[in-house]
């Protein structure tokens, strides 16, 4: 027999969204924790000891020059960061991720899907150089690898 003809055999997803999709008990502290690394790891990133002058050149702000709403910024971006770890937190659960290697692969794989999947060609359509997409995205495959991991480290 071929390994077509036996595929209905093969339980690929549950029939019933509760059995794939249970209840998570999520860990606050791992929460907060996730978020303020993805925080704190943005403001390092597009900082002058990293990677603040190519994105300022590439986006066309003068160096030096503050933006506007910048509280406004930092604290939607620190919502954003808890949302994104929550989020996370229950993809890692229902992937059954247990330690960091396998946390850090969920994230990576949030990270292929979901930032590279858009973000390539957003910015190739507004006609970004490739900087722009390796610095932003690689952002985010750094935050996703340590929040991934910590959030399957740490119940």
């Amino acid at each position: 027999m071929s390994p077509v003809q036996n595929v209905k055999d093969v339980p690929v997803l549950s029939s019933s969204l509760e059995d794939s999709m249970h209840p998570v008990h999520v860990n606050h502290a791992a929460l907060v924790v996730s978020a303020l690394i993805l925080w704190f790891l943005g403001a390092f990133w597009y900082s002058p000891v990293a990677f603040a002058k190519p994105w300022i050149a590439i986006i066309g702000r003068k160096a030096g020059e503050k933006p506007k709403g910048l509280a406004a910024g930092m604290v939607g971006s620190f919502i954003g960061d808890l949302i994104l770890s929550l989020v996370l937190a229950h993809v890692v659960a229902w992937s059954g991720a247990q330690g960091f290697a396998m946390g850090a692969l969920v994230g990576f794989v949030m990270w292929l899907g979901f930032v590279v999947g858009p973000l390539y060609p957003q910015s190739v359509y507004e006609g970004r150089p490739f900087t722009y997409f390796a610095i932003n995205s690689g952002y985010w495959l750094v935050g996703l690898l340590v929040a991934g991991g910590l959030l399957a480290s740490w119940h």
